[in-house]
């Protein structure tokens, strides 16, 4: 019996994970934490604009899957990436084989994966660390921004569609993936890895928060995310490299935005209430 049935399944799951993570790493009640969002959207301009940024960015690859369609390009680099790689993929894939870890690493890349965007906004956010919260925003938008051009103009087919002895696993455990996963993320959206960008973009903010469980467990989740785009015959190797660097420097860059951001600001404020006692 399949874990997964639809997307419907995996956003329950999400959610799920979603109150654990937040459960173990602020050992408040989810409800609290819910509230602290609420009042920030309502009461703070500043965090209502960055989160509707932030929830645009992610639209932006059916925007992209959009203008593909429309611009019609008939380039392909599939076969190059195959040529320089070889069977790498396949290695993983037929040395680790195993039914319980292709339901793990499914898990994973379907249902951890964003539960660690997710759970570090509403973390982030209760803990008023706005320079984290800002940081990610600013992580997101720079690793789509990146992005988008290679997937328009360097197209690459996931490793399972090209490679004749690659299987795509998650389709053991999650059988209408193709039709249900597929329309958020085109087959020739490959080079760089998102899940690997972002999640090693949420790592490198996540070692600078206050929590020490996630402190630990984000950049563990992003190591296995990692493994899992291989073992599940989605990824090059290429795609996983260019991943990693883009995920470092667009957190680099998020963290160095937000914290100039928030001196600005206070230095505004200073300067109001000095104008004010004046």
């Amino acid at each position: 019996m399949s874990p997964f049935h639809s997307m419907t399944h995996a956003t329950v799951y999400i959610v799920i994970t979603v109150l654990i993570f937040l459960i173990a790493a602020t050992r408040k009640s989810p409800f609290n934490i819910a509230g602290s969002f609420v009042q920030e959207i309502f009461t703070n301009r500043k965090y209502l604009l960055h989160f509707a940024a932030l929830i645009t960015i992610l639209f932006f690859n059916k925007v992209e899957m959009w203008v593909e369609k429309k611009i019609d390009i008939k380039t392909d680099f599939t076969k190059s990436i195959y040529g320089i790689e070889g069977n790498f993929v396949s290695a993983i894939q037929h040395f680790f084989h195993n039914d319980t870890l292709t339901l793990v690493s499914s898990y994973f890349y379907v249902v951890i994966f964003p539960a660690v965007m997710i759970t570090s906004i509403a973390l982030y956010t209760y803990q008023k660390n706005y320079k984290l919260f800002y940081a990610i925003c600013y992580a997101l938008m720079f690793n789509y921004m990146i992005a988008i051009p290679f997937y328009l103009f360097f197209p690459v087919n996931e490793v399972w569609s090209f490679h004749p002895n690659v299987k795509l696993l998650i389709l053991d455990v999650f059988p209408t993936f193709e039709q249900d996963y597929r329309p958020l993320s085109g087959l020739d959206n490959c080079f760089p890895s998102l899940h690997t960008s972002i999640s090693v973009s949420m790592a490198v903010i996540a070692v600078k928060s206050r929590s020490t469980f996630w402190k630990i467990f984000v950049p563990c989740s992003s190591a296995f995310i990692i493994f899992t785009i291989f073992y599940l015959g989605i990824h090059w190797l290429s795609d996983m490299c260019a991943g990693v660097v883009l995920g470092v420097v667009a957190a680099r860059v998020g963290l160095r935005i937000a914290e100039g951001r928030l001196v600005l600001g206070e230095q505004a404020l200073l300067k109001r209430l000095k104008n004010n006692e004046l």
